[in-house]
């Protein structure tokens, strides 16, 4: 008895180092698969948990994901490829490869205990997958212990199975039923691999193989559905496309719970070796759009032809096989056998909050909300524009607003096409009709009483609602010159439904944290200086602003006024804690505004969006190689000019040099000549005479040894001798 007791413990402490192999650990799904067990306890999915129990793992789960997964132990160790080595591997996965040789990858695998090959992303992946159950197979006489091979496919392989039943289409799949499925023709080297996989399982104990067929994958940073968020988030089109009727069932998962499904299998080894990875929704393809489209985008659809998914660039072939599968599917034995901690059991529409946070989350699509203030020509607009497209944010100017507001109650009041609608749809338009029409009459009313001028609270009114608008709580805005007081402060950013209308000034008050701006940028610069800046606008721009003189000198009054109260809009957001970032425009001597938008820039941080379209990338590329060429050739005229510079020198000092060599020959031959005429007027006198005599004798008698003759005669006939 004892000897049987050390013989099933044995196997919890091998179990308790597992090693686990996952195919490309830089795509979505198995990035997400291989980070979910990095965190798993081995065998965790065992033991049923309670909610108390889950509660803490969660906590504890959160504080894995910001520490090291190799700190946590008695966890699954991550190991797997990448397709590229352009970016760093996952910080969960103790080692990755990148294109090993085939003999190379098999040592890697036959070291682990669990091989996980994910097909149901990457297609090219399958004939890798094939090749290493095939291998592996070969090397099973060798294992020591228990391997298991698990390949990740997907629901397509069943896309043209024939219904359970002709006159009730509606009965969904099982994993039952897996030996009657028909695959979608792109995908029928998956249904291949899963046929190979399957097979080689069959026999023996060592090696045990499993298939699971994941629907639709979705969660955490997007996976397929990542194209209609993203459309959806950017706000640039009015309705969001539905591709075909809609009306397609699409089988779906969170790719967490798909995770939690494979932990399941590694730790239970179940009988069944063809498993279903669905949630328990019955979603359209209507559904997931719709949904997305309200809670993240202008909140309408389009049902377009099917053939307009092709020009989507972020959706494959693959991607739109998916979407547009028509499969109604059941997971019935994961349901009653395994343990999952459910992230969307329900489906997408049911956790469309939650999903929508993580993606948010994953994705870095956090608002930027600014509010700049300051008087009249300070350059509020200027430095707005240039921050609202650097970050690709909603410049908010208040006549826009208002303007926006009033387009709309009147297109509401115009009248519309009789059309097929519901009776439920008639009657809203009609309370809608009725409230446009008073809140019209209402601001009609206000400007007339004010000269021209809107009441504050309808001001507040058309603000706060562009400000809760969808893009503005995407992206983010940035609130050009208003709150210009502390009560308007007060009501625009207060909460809806406050109750206690009468806070005590000072103390932290309720806000509506939807649309109450991160940052405050406080400009401000003398008077003398916004004057002069003024008086030296052109013209033509000046025309039909504010600008004029007896204008800007009241706003410029105006605004004095109020900020020298004790209650000002920089007290309202002191009080919140949200410090205002002051800057004196003045000081900083740029007509442009530059150096202050690169301050704010420097406050505020990097850009918290996609990032640059592929266009943008292109264009900056594009911009960079200009900038880069006039650099080149600003360098080469600027060393040319050096050239030609040293070059003008250089001839210039030989020129010189030259010249000066010619004084100084003249000067010495001047000199030379000076010095040879006492010497040429001695010998004329002395010696050339004798001399002559001398050699015109020699010449007569043409001496053996004339020399000789001519000595004899110089010192015979020498005038002084004589």
């Amino acid at each position: 008895m004892a000897e049987e007791e050390e013989i099933t413990a044995q196997p919890e402490k091998v179990i308790r180092i597992q090693r686990v192999f996952i195919n490309l650990l830089d795509s979505y799904s198995s990035r997400n698969i291989g980070k979910f067990l990095s965190n798993c306890v081995v065998g965790a999915s065992l033991e049923e948990i309670t909610e108390e129990e889950e509660e803490e793992d969660d906590s504890k789960s959160a504080m894995a994901d910001a520490s090291s997964p190799k700190m946590k132990e008695g966890t699954f160790q991550i190991v797997g490829t990448l397709s590229t080595l352009e970016k760093p591997g996952p910080d969960f996965a103790m080692e990755t490869y990148c294109t090993i040789p085939r003999e190379d990858l098999l040592m890697r695998l036959l070291e682990c205990d669990v091989i996980i090959y994910n097909i149901s992303e990457k297609p090219q992946q399958v004939e890798e997958a094939i090749w290493a159950v095939s291998a592996l197979n070969e090397e099973v006489s060798h294992f020591e212990k228990r391997k298991v091979f698990i390949l990740v496919s997907t629901v397509m392989t069943w896309a043209r199975s024939k219904p359970l039943d002709p006159d009730d289409s509606d009965i969904p799949f099982t994993e039952e039923d897996y030996r009657r499925r028909k695959n979608h023709p792109h995908f029928l080297d998956h249904i291949n691999a899963e046929k190979m996989v399957l097979k080689f399982g069959k026999n023996g104990k060592k090696f045990m193989t499993y298939v699971v067929a994941a629907g639709l994958q979705y969660g955490v940073d997007g996976g397929i559905l990542h194209s209609f968020f993203k459309m959806a988030w950017l706000g640039e089109v009015p309705a969001l496309p539905v591709y075909g009727d809609g009306t397609n069932v699409i089988p779906a998962i969170h790719v967490l719970d798909l995770a939690g499904m494979i932990q399941n299998i590694i730790d239970h080894v179940p009988k069944l070796r063809y498993l279903v990875a669905v949630d328990e929704s019955v979603h359209t393809l209507e559904d997931f759009v719709k949904c997305i489209s309200k809670y993240t985008g202008p909140g309408k659809i389009q049902k377009v032809p099917k053939e307009n998914a092709f020009l989507t660039k972020d959706l494959t072939q693959e991607n739109i096989d998916h979407l547009l599968v028509n499969l109604r599917m059941e997971a019935v034995f994961v349901k009653e056998n395994f343990n999952i901690r459910w992230v969307a059991q329900a489906g997408f529409v049911e956790n469309i909050n939650s999903i929508l946070k993580e993606y948010k989350q994953s994705r870095g699509l956090v608002p930027i909300k600014v509010c700049i203030l300051g008087p009249p020509a300070v350059g509020k607009s200027s430095i707005a524009e240039a921050l609202s497209k650097h970050y690709k944010l909603h410049h908010i100017k208040l006549k826009d607003v208002i303007s926006e507001a009033i387009a709309k109650l009147e297109a509401i009041l115009a009248p519309k096409d009789a059309g097929e609608g519901e009776e439920g749809e008639e009657e809203e338009e009609e309370e809608n009709v009725d409230f446009a029409q008073d809140l019209l009459d209402g601001i009609k009313e206000s400007m007339e009483q004010n000269a021209g001028q809107l009441d504050d609270q309808y001001i507040i009114r058309f603000v706060r609602e562009k400000l809760k608008s969808m893009p503005c709580r995407n992206q983010g805005y940035i609130l050009d010159g208003f709150p210009k007081t502390y009560d308007q402060a007060k009501d625009l950013f207060s909460q809806e439904d406050e109750e206690e209308e009468d806070e005590v000034r000072g103390k932290m008050f309720p806000f509506d944290k939807l649309i109450i701006p991160e940052f405050v940028c406080a400009l401000d610069a003398s008077d003398e200086f916004l004057k002069e800046r003024v008086i030296n606008l052109p013209e033509s721009f000046v025309a039909g602003t504010h600008y004029s003189q007896d204008q800007f000198l009241g706003a410029l009054s105006d605004y004095r006024d109020i900020n020298t109260e004790d209650e000002t809009v920089l007290n309202y957001f002191d009080e919140l804690e949200i410090h205002p970032i002051n800057i004196d425009v003045g000081k900083l001597e740029d007509a442009q505004n530059r150096l202050a938008v690169k301050r704010l820039i420097e406050e505020i941080g990097k850009p918290r969006n996609y990032g640059l379209t592929d266009e943008e990338k292109a264009e900056e590329e594009r911009r960079a190689a200009e900038e880069l060429i006039a650099k080149e050739a600003m360098e080469k005229a600027e060393r040319e000019r050096q050239e030609a510079v040293e070059m003008a020198e250089k001839m210039a000092r030989w020129e010189e040099w030259n010249k000066r060599l010619e004084e100084v020959k003249k000067e010495e031959a001047e000199l030379l000549e000076a010095q040879s005429v006492p010497l040429r007027n001695y010998l004329m006198t002395y010696v050339m005479p004798t001399l002559m005599q001398g050699l015109n004798e020699c010449c007569k008698v043409r001496p053996d040894d004339p020399v000789d003759f001519l000595a004899e005669y110089l010192f015979k006939n020498n005038p002084e001798t004589q």
